[in-house]
């Protein structure tokens, strides 16, 4: 793992839950205020389990980004960073793709 590697550089909000050979399965979880500091995925889907508001910042752009309970969303690799803005806990699981 590097540096930029989600599970060092966000391990505040980043939990591991499985791997193999074609995917990574990490658990997100963002309390009002969290910030997962600047980190990489390669190609990944995002669940949403408990929505909210994040603003994400990638390349020097910022964005706002609502999610609902039960949102998925694809995601093609990137660095960035996220902040939940919001009051409520954002619960998310990410599969990264190695393949």
């Amino acid at each position: 793992m590097d540096k930029m590697d989600p599970m060092i550089a966000a391990n505040n909000v980043y939990k591991f839950l499985m791997e193999n050979d074609r995917v990574r399965v990490l658990q997100v979880t963002f309390k009002p205020g969290a910030i997962a500091k600047m980190h990489h995925h390669p190609d990944h889907v995002v669940v949403a389990l408990k929505g909210g508001k994040l603003k994400l910042t990638s390349n020097g752009k910022t964005s706002d980004v609502k999610l609902d309970a039960g949102q998925v969303m694809f995601l093609n690799a990137q660095n960035h960073e996220a902040e939940n803005t919001g009051k409520t806990t954002v619960d998310l699981v990410v599969v990264e793709l190695k393949k």
